[in-house]
């Protein structure tokens, strides 16, 4: 490249920027890199010397830059609230791996909002309303939870009525979703609040209390087919608590049309509508 016209058209930069851009460098150095003459430019003596070192290094950074993309494009990186990272989507996500055995999954658990700009999150599941400014959010289903039990603590305190529940050992006593139950179920005496009583961060957790026979807990059905059906847990009563939250699959709005995302929210949204037939009709309608 003989004049820094054609490096500007290369570089998409204007000749007077590029011609700046070399005086700067130049003036830092304290050299000439350039030899102008005749409205034409070759490499001094210093930038010769410069030259392989430079060019290696771009080259490496070439590099950097490609296999950054190469894995960017090869891994899906998940989050999802530990209710149900932990539980449904846990079961279920070897099928989606064999179904694109190209795609590398890594998935993290929490019930705090990731923050997609300081992470290299792609998606999420979230509880929410389904407005977060800069995403687009997927309904999926509502939140809705009843209480849980084993067997021998049904059997050990006599729970024959929605209204027992208020004299046994409940997990989180003081959580609303207690209160809104009862409610629910005709129980028209209210739980007394208690500084008694234990709280468990996540339904992980309050699944090995339940099974263990320390309490009943206010969770999730649908998370718990495989303990409902082997009898390890037993939902006594069909009464649902609906919440006004649903559960959403977001990413940012930028990335609508990324394949590996695409795929997931294919693939998410088929594996849940197998589970349609489960719950009532109105926990798979958008909330308002």
């Amino acid at each position: 490249m003989q004049n820094f016209s054609r490096a500007a058209e290369e570089l998409g930069l204007t000749q007077a920027a590029v011609s700046y851009q070399i005086r700067q460098l130049e003036d830092r150095l304290g050299r000439a890199l350039f030899v102008r003459e005749k409205g034409r430019v070759r490499l001094s003596e210093t930038g010769q010397r410069l030259l392989p070192a430079i060019s290696n290094a771009f080259a490496t950074m070439g590099d950097a830059f490609a296999a950054l993309g190469s894995d960017e494009a090869d891994v899906l990186t998940i989050n999802a609230v530990t209710s149900f990272g932990g539980t449904w989507l846990s079961a279920r996500i070897g099928s989606f791996q064999l179904l694109y055995p190209e795609l590398a999954v890594r998935m993290s658990m929490s019930n705090h909002l990731i923050d997609f700009d300081a992470s290299n999150v792609d998606v999420a599941i979230r509880m929410g309303k389904g407005r977060w400014p800069g995403l687009r959010s997927d309904f999926l289903m509502r939140q809705h939870v009843a209480p849980l039990a084993s067997p021998a603590f049904i059997e050990a305190n006599g729970i024959n009525e929605p209204a027992d529940l208020l004299r046994v050992q409940r997990l989180a006593p003081n959580d609303s979703w207690w209160a809104e139950w009862f409610a629910a179920a005709g129980v028209t005496t209210l739980p007394v609040p208690s500084r008694r009583g234990i709280e468990l961060d996540s339904q992980l957790q309050e699944a090995s209390a339940v099974q263990a026979g320390f309490g009943i807990a206010m969770m999730t059905p649908l998370f718990w087919q495989t303990e409902l059906a082997s009898g390890r847990m037993v939902q006594p009563f069909d009464t649902l608590h609906v919440s006004g939250f649903g559960m959403w699959l977001v990413h940012r709005d930028n990335r609508v049309g990324v394949r590996k995302i695409e795929r997931f929210r294919e693939w998410l949204h088929a594996e849940i509508a197998k589970d349609r037939h489960l719950l009532p009709d109105a926990l798979w309608e958008p909330l308002p």
